[in-house]
């Protein structure tokens, strides 16, 4: 999945380590880990999920919005 091809993403950066997962669930599979300092480009942050991708691979995924900052 490219990402870039549904909506235009924001930076932001992780504030709190975090897990980047699959699905906007405590119960979904991990996609990687994400550390405080890494930018994440923020596409869509709704019910307490962000929704965006990280790292030079550009993996997509969910994180707990509280995880990110501005």
């Amino acid at each position: 999945m490219i990402a870039s091809h549904y909506a235009e993403p924001v930076e932001r950066t992780i504030i709190a380590g975090t897990l980047l997962r699959d699905a906007p669930s405590e119960g979904a599979a991990v996609v990687r880990e994400l550390l405080p300092g890494e930018p994440f480009l923020l596409l869509d942050d709704s019910v307490g999920w962000a929704w965006g991708y990280a790292g030079e691979d550009r993996r997509v995924g969910y994180v707990r919005s509280e995880a990110v900052g501005g």
